[in-house]
C-alpha cells in the first residue's frame, strides 16, 4: 500500500509541474517570447517544482526520524 501511495505522489508531482511548465511557456509566448526563451522558462519552472518537492520530501524526512 505504501508504494502505490508513494507512486500516486510521484505522479501528481510530475503532472503539477508539466502542468506548471505548460503554464509558464504559454505565459511567456504571450509576453512575446522566442519559442527558444520560452521554451526555457518551462523547463526552469518544471526544474523549480521538482525541486521543491525534493526539499520538501527531504524536510519531512528529517523531521519523522
Amino acid at each position: 500500500m505504501a508504494v502505490a501511495i508513494v507512486l500516486l505522489t510521484i505522479a501528481l508531482v510530475i503532472v503539477v509541474g508539466l502542468l506548471a511548465a505548460a503554464g509558464a511557456g504559454k505565459l511567456a509566448r504571450m509576453d512575446g517570447a522566442t519559442y527558444p526563451a520560452a521554451f526555457t522558462r518551462a523547463a526552469i519552472t518544471f526544474a523549480a517544482v521538482i525541486t521543491l518537492a525534493a526539499t520538501v520530501t527531504a524536510a519531512l524526512a528529517a523531521l519523522l526520524t
